[in-house]
Protein backbone atom coordinates (compact mmCIF):
# COMPACT_ATOMS: atom_id res chain seq x y z
CA UNK A 1 0.00 0.00 0.00
CA UNK A 2 1.44 3.42 -1.05
CA UNK A 3 1.96 6.01 1.65
CA UNK A 4 0.24 9.38 1.21
CA UNK A 5 2.73 12.18 0.56
CA UNK A 6 2.78 15.30 2.75
CA UNK A 7 1.57 17.41 -0.20
CA UNK A 8 -1.35 15.08 -0.88
CA UNK A 9 -2.21 15.07 2.81
CA UNK A 10 -2.21 18.89 2.94
CA UNK A 11 -4.53 19.04 -0.06
CA UNK A 12 -7.08 16.63 1.43
CA UNK A 13 -10.17 18.21 2.94
CA UNK A 14 -10.41 17.72 6.69
CA UNK A 15 -13.52 16.45 8.47
CA UNK A 16 -14.15 16.38 12.21
CA UNK A 17 -16.60 13.82 13.67
CA UNK A 18 -18.09 14.49 17.14
CA UNK A 19 -20.04 11.51 18.53
CA UNK A 20 -20.09 9.75 21.89
CA UNK A 21 -20.44 6.28 20.27
CA UNK A 22 -17.08 4.67 19.51
CA UNK A 23 -18.56 2.44 16.78
CA UNK A 24 -20.05 5.47 15.00
CA UNK A 25 -16.79 7.42 15.16
CA UNK A 26 -14.87 4.42 13.79
CA UNK A 27 -17.43 3.83 11.03
CA UNK A 28 -17.37 7.47 9.90
CA UNK A 29 -13.58 7.51 9.89
CA UNK A 30 -13.34 4.36 7.76
CA UNK A 31 -16.01 5.46 5.26
CA UNK A 32 -14.67 8.97 4.77
CA UNK A 33 -10.96 8.07 4.85
CA UNK A 34 -11.55 5.68 1.95
CA UNK A 35 -13.04 8.62 0.04
CA UNK A 36 -9.80 10.57 0.45
CA UNK A 37 -10.69 12.81 3.39
CA UNK A 38 -8.54 13.46 6.44
CA UNK A 39 -10.75 12.53 9.41
CA UNK A 40 -10.39 13.34 13.11
CA UNK A 41 -12.87 12.09 15.74
CA UNK A 42 -13.85 13.31 19.20
CA UNK A 43 -16.04 11.69 21.85
CA UNK A 44 -17.84 14.74 23.27
CA UNK A 45 -18.79 18.32 22.45
CA UNK A 46 -16.12 20.07 24.52
CA UNK A 47 -13.24 18.06 23.04
CA UNK A 48 -14.81 18.34 19.62
CA UNK A 49 -14.84 22.16 19.81
CA UNK A 50 -11.18 22.16 20.85
CA UNK A 51 -10.45 19.98 17.84
CA UNK A 52 -12.41 22.25 15.51
CA UNK A 53 -10.57 25.33 16.80
CA UNK A 54 -7.20 23.64 16.24
CA UNK A 55 -7.85 21.78 12.97
CA UNK A 56 -10.24 24.21 11.20
CA UNK A 57 -12.01 21.49 9.21
CA UNK A 58 -14.06 22.03 6.08
CA UNK A 59 -16.94 19.98 7.49
CA UNK A 60 -18.02 18.77 10.93
CA UNK A 61 -20.33 15.85 11.67
CA UNK A 62 -22.11 16.28 15.01
CA UNK A 63 -24.30 13.87 16.96
CA UNK A 64 -27.33 15.63 18.45
CA UNK A 65 -27.71 13.47 21.57
CA UNK A 66 -24.49 13.44 23.59
CA UNK A 67 -23.85 13.55 27.33
CA UNK A 68 -22.70 16.93 28.57
CA UNK A 69 -22.78 19.41 25.68
CA UNK A 70 -25.48 18.47 23.15
CA UNK A 71 -25.16 18.74 19.41
CA UNK A 72 -27.54 21.71 19.35
CA UNK A 73 -25.15 23.53 21.66
CA UNK A 74 -22.11 22.55 19.60
CA UNK A 75 -23.47 23.86 16.27
CA UNK A 76 -23.45 27.61 17.04
CA UNK A 77 -20.12 27.28 18.87
CA UNK A 78 -18.55 25.75 15.74
CA UNK A 79 -19.78 28.67 13.66
CA UNK A 80 -18.34 31.09 16.18
CA UNK A 81 -14.96 29.52 15.41
CA UNK A 82 -15.49 29.56 11.64
CA UNK A 83 -18.85 30.40 10.02
CA UNK A 84 -17.78 28.70 6.77
CA UNK A 85 -17.57 25.22 8.33
CA UNK A 86 -20.33 22.97 7.00
CA UNK A 87 -22.17 21.09 9.76
CA UNK A 88 -23.99 17.79 9.21
CA UNK A 89 -26.11 16.51 12.08
CA UNK A 90 -26.54 12.76 12.79
CA UNK A 91 -28.83 11.22 15.38
CA UNK A 92 -30.64 8.04 16.24
CA UNK A 93 -33.66 10.04 17.45
CA UNK A 94 -34.65 11.58 14.15
CA UNK A 95 -37.88 13.56 14.08
CA UNK A 96 -39.09 16.49 12.03
CA UNK A 97 -38.84 18.63 15.13
CA UNK A 98 -35.19 17.77 15.78
CA UNK A 99 -34.33 18.33 12.11
CA UNK A 100 -35.95 21.77 12.19
CA UNK A 101 -34.14 22.65 15.42
CA UNK A 102 -30.80 21.58 13.93
CA UNK A 103 -31.34 23.67 10.77
CA UNK A 104 -32.34 26.69 12.85
CA UNK A 105 -29.16 26.28 14.90
CA UNK A 106 -27.09 26.43 11.68
CA UNK A 107 -26.72 22.85 10.44
CA UNK A 108 -26.44 22.30 6.69
CA UNK A 109 -28.16 18.90 6.59
CA UNK A 110 -29.53 16.07 8.72
CA UNK A 111 -28.81 12.33 8.55
CA UNK A 112 -30.71 9.84 10.75
CA UNK A 113 -28.97 6.76 12.17
CA UNK A 114 -28.44 4.10 11.03
CA UNK A 115 -27.26 5.18 7.58
CA UNK A 116 -25.50 3.46 4.70
CA UNK A 117 -21.92 4.42 3.72
CA UNK A 118 -23.12 5.85 0.39
CA UNK A 119 -25.67 8.07 2.19
CA UNK A 120 -22.90 9.55 4.35
CA UNK A 121 -20.61 10.08 1.35
CA UNK A 122 -23.36 11.78 -0.66
CA UNK A 123 -24.34 14.21 2.10
CA UNK A 124 -20.69 15.03 2.89
CA UNK A 125 -19.76 15.60 -0.77
CA UNK A 126 -22.84 17.75 -1.26
CA UNK A 127 -21.96 19.86 1.78
CA UNK A 128 -18.33 20.30 0.72
CA UNK A 129 -19.40 21.31 -2.78
CA UNK A 130 -21.64 23.99 -1.29
CA UNK A 131 -18.68 25.23 0.77
CA UNK A 132 -16.43 25.35 -2.29
CA UNK A 133 -18.99 27.32 -4.28
CA UNK A 134 -19.53 29.74 -1.42
CA UNK A 135 -15.80 30.32 -0.94
CA UNK A 136 -15.32 30.72 -4.69
CA UNK A 137 -18.13 33.25 -4.85
CA UNK A 138 -16.58 35.18 -1.97
CA UNK A 139 -13.17 35.12 -3.66
CA UNK A 140 -14.67 36.48 -6.89
CA UNK A 141 -16.41 39.22 -4.92
CA UNK A 142 -13.15 40.18 -3.22
CA UNK A 143 -11.36 40.24 -6.58
CA UNK A 144 -14.14 42.41 -7.98
CA UNK A 145 -13.86 44.87 -5.09
CA UNK A 146 -10.08 44.96 -5.53
CA UNK A 147 -10.53 45.64 -9.23
CA UNK A 148 -12.92 48.50 -8.44
CA UNK A 149 -10.39 50.07 -6.05
CA UNK A 150 -7.64 49.71 -8.64
CA UNK A 151 -10.02 51.14 -11.22
CA UNK A 152 -10.65 54.30 -9.19
CA UNK A 153 -6.94 54.62 -8.37
CA UNK A 154 -5.97 54.20 -12.02
CA UNK A 155 -8.51 56.70 -13.33
CA UNK A 156 -7.53 59.24 -10.66
CA UNK A 157 -3.88 58.87 -11.63
CA UNK A 158 -4.60 59.10 -15.35
CA UNK A 159 -6.66 62.27 -14.83
CA UNK A 160 -4.10 63.89 -12.54
CA UNK A 161 -1.24 63.63 -15.03
CA UNK A 162 -2.84 65.58 -17.92
CA UNK A 163 -4.34 68.07 -15.49
CA UNK A 164 -0.90 68.77 -14.03
CA UNK A 165 0.55 69.15 -17.54
CA UNK A 166 -2.20 71.54 -18.64
CA UNK A 167 -1.72 73.59 -15.47
CA UNK A 168 2.02 73.89 -16.16
CA UNK A 169 1.48 74.88 -19.78
CA UNK A 170 -1.06 77.55 -18.85
CA UNK A 171 1.12 78.88 -16.06
CA UNK A 172 4.04 79.39 -18.47
CA UNK A 173 1.79 80.77 -21.22
CA UNK A 174 0.53 83.43 -18.84
CA UNK A 175 4.09 84.73 -18.45
CA UNK A 176 5.06 84.72 -22.12
CA UNK A 177 5.56 88.02 -23.88
CA UNK A 178 4.22 89.05 -27.28
CA UNK A 179 7.19 88.21 -29.49
CA UNK A 180 6.93 86.05 -32.60
CA UNK A 181 8.75 83.26 -30.78
CA UNK A 182 6.33 83.52 -27.87
CA UNK A 183 3.32 83.43 -30.20
CA UNK A 184 4.66 80.26 -31.89
CA UNK A 185 5.27 78.63 -28.51
CA UNK A 186 1.80 79.70 -27.37
CA UNK A 187 0.16 78.00 -30.36
CA UNK A 188 2.21 74.84 -29.80
CA UNK A 189 1.41 74.65 -26.11
CA UNK A 190 -2.27 75.41 -26.61
CA UNK A 191 -2.38 72.48 -29.02
CA UNK A 192 -0.77 70.32 -26.32
CA UNK A 193 -3.36 71.51 -23.80
CA UNK A 194 -6.16 70.62 -26.20
CA UNK A 195 -4.70 67.14 -26.71
CA UNK A 196 -4.38 66.60 -22.97
CA UNK A 197 -7.95 67.69 -22.33
CA UNK A 198 -9.12 65.41 -25.16
CA UNK A 199 -7.31 62.50 -23.49
CA UNK A 200 -9.11 63.30 -20.23
CA UNK A 201 -12.45 63.51 -22.00
CA UNK A 202 -11.87 60.12 -23.66
CA UNK A 203 -11.00 58.54 -20.32
CA UNK A 204 -14.07 60.02 -18.61
CA UNK A 205 -16.34 58.96 -21.49
CA UNK A 206 -15.01 55.39 -21.39
CA UNK A 207 -15.23 55.30 -17.59
CA UNK A 208 -18.86 56.41 -17.63
CA UNK A 209 -19.73 53.97 -20.43
CA UNK A 210 -18.15 51.09 -18.52
CA UNK A 211 -19.96 52.10 -15.31
CA UNK A 212 -23.30 52.13 -17.13
CA UNK A 213 -22.53 48.76 -18.71
CA UNK A 214 -21.74 47.29 -15.28
CA UNK A 215 -25.11 48.52 -14.01
CA UNK A 216 -26.85 46.73 -16.89
CA UNK A 217 -28.65 49.86 -18.09
CA UNK A 218 -26.63 50.88 -21.16
CA UNK A 219 -29.19 49.56 -23.63
CA UNK A 220 -31.86 52.24 -23.52
CA UNK A 221 -33.73 50.62 -26.40
CA UNK A 222 -33.72 47.53 -28.56
CA UNK A 223 -34.89 48.37 -32.03
CA UNK A 224 -34.23 47.21 -35.56
CA UNK A 225 -30.84 48.63 -36.54
CA UNK A 226 -29.03 48.52 -39.87
CA UNK A 227 -25.34 47.90 -39.19
CA UNK A 228 -24.48 49.13 -42.69
CA UNK A 229 -25.59 52.66 -41.80
CA UNK A 230 -23.59 52.64 -38.56
CA UNK A 231 -20.44 51.27 -40.20
CA UNK A 232 -20.51 53.73 -43.10
CA UNK A 233 -21.15 56.66 -40.75
CA UNK A 234 -18.25 55.59 -38.49
CA UNK A 235 -15.88 55.20 -41.43
CA UNK A 236 -16.84 58.68 -42.63
CA UNK A 237 -16.14 60.08 -39.15
CA UNK A 238 -12.61 58.65 -39.21
CA UNK A 239 -11.61 59.75 -42.71
CA UNK A 240 -9.56 62.67 -41.40
CA UNK A 241 -7.70 60.62 -38.77
CA UNK A 242 -7.02 57.89 -41.34
CA UNK A 243 -5.67 60.42 -43.86
CA UNK A 244 -3.39 61.97 -41.24
CA UNK A 245 -2.10 58.48 -40.40
CA UNK A 246 -1.60 57.53 -44.04
CA UNK A 247 -4.24 54.80 -43.81
CA UNK A 248 -6.95 54.08 -46.37
CA UNK A 249 -10.45 52.97 -45.37
CA UNK A 250 -12.53 50.47 -47.31
CA UNK A 251 -16.00 49.01 -46.86
CA UNK A 252 -17.09 45.69 -48.34
CA UNK A 253 -20.81 45.60 -47.65
CA UNK A 254 -22.49 43.88 -50.65
CA UNK A 255 -25.98 43.60 -49.14
CA UNK A 256 -28.49 46.42 -48.86
CA UNK A 257 -28.89 45.98 -45.11
CA UNK A 258 -27.50 44.05 -42.15
CA UNK A 259 -30.25 44.09 -39.58
CA UNK A 260 -29.86 43.36 -35.85
CA UNK A 261 -31.93 44.21 -32.81
CA UNK A 262 -30.09 46.53 -30.44
CA UNK A 263 -29.28 50.04 -29.30
CA UNK A 264 -27.98 52.42 -31.99
CA UNK A 265 -25.69 54.32 -29.61
CA UNK A 266 -24.13 51.12 -28.24
CA UNK A 267 -23.48 49.76 -31.71
CA UNK A 268 -21.93 53.10 -32.63
CA UNK A 269 -19.56 52.81 -29.66
CA UNK A 270 -18.70 49.23 -30.64
CA UNK A 271 -17.62 49.99 -34.20
CA UNK A 272 -16.10 53.33 -33.21
CA UNK A 273 -13.71 51.46 -30.89
CA UNK A 274 -12.82 48.76 -33.42
CA UNK A 275 -12.26 51.11 -36.37
CA UNK A 276 -10.31 53.65 -34.28
CA UNK A 277 -7.98 50.89 -33.05
CA UNK A 278 -7.52 49.56 -36.58
CA UNK A 279 -6.31 53.00 -37.66
CA UNK A 280 -4.15 53.73 -34.61
CA UNK A 281 -2.35 50.39 -34.68
CA UNK A 282 -1.85 50.42 -38.44
CA UNK A 283 1.23 51.48 -40.38
CA UNK A 284 1.77 54.26 -42.97
CA UNK A 285 0.17 53.29 -46.29
CA UNK A 286 -1.81 50.70 -44.38
CA UNK A 287 -5.38 49.68 -44.96
CA UNK A 288 -8.51 49.16 -42.86
CA UNK A 289 -11.26 47.02 -44.35
CA UNK A 290 -14.68 46.60 -42.79
CA UNK A 291 -16.69 43.75 -44.30
CA UNK A 292 -19.99 42.11 -43.42
CA UNK A 293 -21.99 39.07 -44.43
CA UNK A 294 -25.05 37.15 -43.34
CA UNK A 295 -24.45 33.70 -41.88
CA UNK A 296 -27.92 32.76 -40.75
CA UNK A 297 -28.81 33.25 -37.92
CA UNK A 298 -25.99 35.80 -37.47
CA UNK A 299 -24.59 38.95 -38.98
CA UNK A 300 -20.78 38.75 -39.10
CA UNK A 301 -18.78 41.99 -39.28
CA UNK A 302 -14.98 41.91 -39.65
CA UNK A 303 -12.70 44.89 -39.01
CA UNK A 304 -9.34 44.07 -40.59
CA UNK A 305 -6.12 46.09 -40.54
CA UNK A 306 -2.63 45.73 -41.99
CA UNK A 307 -0.93 46.95 -38.84
CA UNK A 308 1.62 45.74 -36.35
CA UNK A 309 -0.39 42.72 -35.23
CA UNK A 310 -0.81 41.43 -31.67
CA UNK A 311 1.55 38.78 -30.23
CA UNK A 312 -0.30 35.61 -29.26
CA UNK A 313 0.84 35.88 -25.64
CA UNK A 314 -1.41 38.93 -25.25
CA UNK A 315 -4.58 37.54 -26.82
CA UNK A 316 -6.08 36.21 -23.58
CA UNK A 317 -5.63 39.59 -21.82
CA UNK A 318 -6.74 41.85 -24.66
CA UNK A 319 -10.30 42.32 -23.37
CA UNK A 320 -9.24 42.96 -19.76
CA UNK A 321 -9.90 46.45 -18.43
CA UNK A 322 -6.89 48.81 -18.75
CA UNK A 323 -4.70 46.17 -20.41
CA UNK A 324 -2.26 47.69 -22.89
CA UNK A 325 0.74 46.23 -24.71
CA UNK A 326 3.93 47.77 -23.34
CA UNK A 327 6.98 45.82 -24.46
CA UNK A 328 8.22 47.57 -27.57
CA UNK A 329 5.26 47.12 -29.89
CA UNK A 330 3.65 50.25 -31.31
CA UNK A 331 2.51 52.63 -28.55
CA UNK A 332 -0.57 54.82 -29.01
CA UNK A 333 -2.69 56.95 -26.73
CA UNK A 334 -5.79 55.41 -25.22
CA UNK A 335 -7.50 54.35 -22.03
CA UNK A 336 -7.31 50.56 -22.30
CA UNK A 337 -11.11 50.40 -21.99
CA UNK A 338 -12.23 50.35 -25.63
CA UNK A 339 -12.02 46.59 -26.19
CA UNK A 340 -13.52 45.62 -22.79
CA UNK A 341 -16.44 47.97 -23.52
CA UNK A 342 -16.84 46.48 -27.00
CA UNK A 343 -16.91 42.94 -25.63
CA UNK A 344 -19.52 43.86 -23.01
CA UNK A 345 -21.76 45.42 -25.68
CA UNK A 346 -21.46 42.35 -27.93
CA UNK A 347 -22.14 39.99 -25.02
CA UNK A 348 -25.17 42.03 -23.95
CA UNK A 349 -26.59 41.50 -27.45
CA UNK A 350 -26.01 37.74 -27.28
CA UNK A 351 -23.08 37.80 -29.69
CA UNK A 352 -19.36 37.08 -29.67
CA UNK A 353 -16.17 38.89 -30.66
CA UNK A 354 -13.12 37.02 -31.95
CA UNK A 355 -9.55 37.98 -32.75
CA UNK A 356 -7.22 36.74 -35.47
CA UNK A 357 -3.80 38.37 -35.52
CA UNK A 358 -0.29 37.88 -36.86
CA UNK A 359 2.66 40.05 -35.92
CA UNK A 360 3.76 42.41 -38.74
CA UNK A 361 0.80 41.27 -40.86
CA UNK A 362 -2.27 42.69 -39.10
CA UNK A 363 -5.33 41.90 -37.02
CA UNK A 364 -8.96 41.07 -37.65
CA UNK A 365 -11.70 41.53 -35.06
CA UNK A 366 -14.76 39.54 -36.05
CA UNK A 367 -18.10 40.41 -34.42
CA UNK A 368 -21.01 37.97 -34.57
CA UNK A 369 -24.44 39.32 -33.66
CA UNK A 370 -27.87 37.64 -33.84
CA UNK A 371 -29.66 38.73 -37.00
CA UNK A 372 -32.95 40.59 -36.65
CA UNK A 373 -36.11 38.57 -37.24
CA UNK A 374 -39.72 39.58 -36.84
CA UNK A 375 -40.31 36.49 -34.67
CA UNK A 376 -37.56 37.47 -32.23
CA UNK A 377 -38.80 41.04 -32.10
CA UNK A 378 -42.37 39.93 -31.35
CA UNK A 379 -41.19 37.52 -28.65
CA UNK A 380 -39.11 40.21 -26.92
CA UNK A 381 -42.02 42.62 -26.94
CA UNK A 382 -44.26 39.95 -25.43
CA UNK A 383 -41.71 39.14 -22.69
CA UNK A 384 -40.95 42.76 -21.82
CA UNK A 385 -42.95 44.40 -19.00
CA UNK A 386 -45.60 46.92 -19.94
Amino acid sequence: MNEISEQEKSERERIVVIDDEYAMRLSCRQILSKSGFEVETFEDGAKGLEGVAKLRPSLTIVDLKMPGMSGLEVIPRVHEIDPEIIIVVITGYATISTAVDAMKAGAYDFLPKPFRPDELRIIVNRGLERRRLKLESRRYEMERELLKRRFVSFVSHELKRPLAAVHQYLDVLRQLGDTEEARAKRRDWLDRCLQRTQDMKSLIDDWLTLAVLESGSLFRERVKVDLKDIILHTLETYETLAAESGVTLHAELPQDAYLVRGDTNCLGVLFDNLIANAIKYNRPEGRVTVSALVEDPEIVVAVQDTGVGIPEKYHEFLFDEFFRIKDGEKQVSGTGLGLPISKKIVSEMGGTIELESEVDVGSTFRVRLPAYTEETSAAEKTDSPE
